[in-house]
């Protein structure tokens, strides 16, 4: 499955110069990533129901070509690794102006048990979710939580 959102940068995300700031480039990816939760039945407020919500781990960014106030950016997602009981995942976003990649973010992440404040599996049905996203490379599986306390 692919998960594609589109923003206009507007002039509250740009910086002195002109640019995205580098903190928006980061919103965007969370708005893809809580837009991709909604729309597929998970909205945050299931998620605190539930007791868990995402936590990340790592974030990297890779900054590509400048892009400035009223450019129309593209920003997709991917699963870049899951463990097998999906309580770890790595994701990617790239986002693009056009057919050019601006940026490039990757995530190590997880679900938090939002009360005992560890990694905990996901809902099986967010499971399945994660497993039908987009696939991207490189693709690395990662480890379950078993043994850990």
């Amino acid at each position: 499955m692919r998960f594609v959102k589109t923003f206009t940068v507007r002039w509250s995300e740009c910086d002195a110069n002109g640019h995205l700031r580098n903190t928006a480039y980061s919103e965007y990816g969370i708005e893809t990533r809580v837009g991709f939760l909604a729309e597929n039945g998970f909205p945050m407020s299931r998620l605190r129901q539930a007791g868990m919500g995402p936590v990340i781990l790592r974030e990297e960014l890779d900054y590509l070509r400048e892009v400035h106030m009223g450019d129309v950016i593209e920003v997709d997602l991917q699963r870049l690794g899951l463990s097998p009981d999906g309580a770890r995942w790595r994701l990617s976003h790239e986002l693009r102006k056009g057919e050019k990649a601006v940026a490039r973010i990757v995530l190590l992440g997880g679900w938090l048990d939002l009360h005992r404040r560890r990694l905990t599996p996901p809902l099986p049905d967010m499971l399945h979710l994660f497993e039908e996203l987009e696939r991207g490379e490189p693709y690395q599986d990662l480890p379950s939580l078993k043994g850990e306390g």
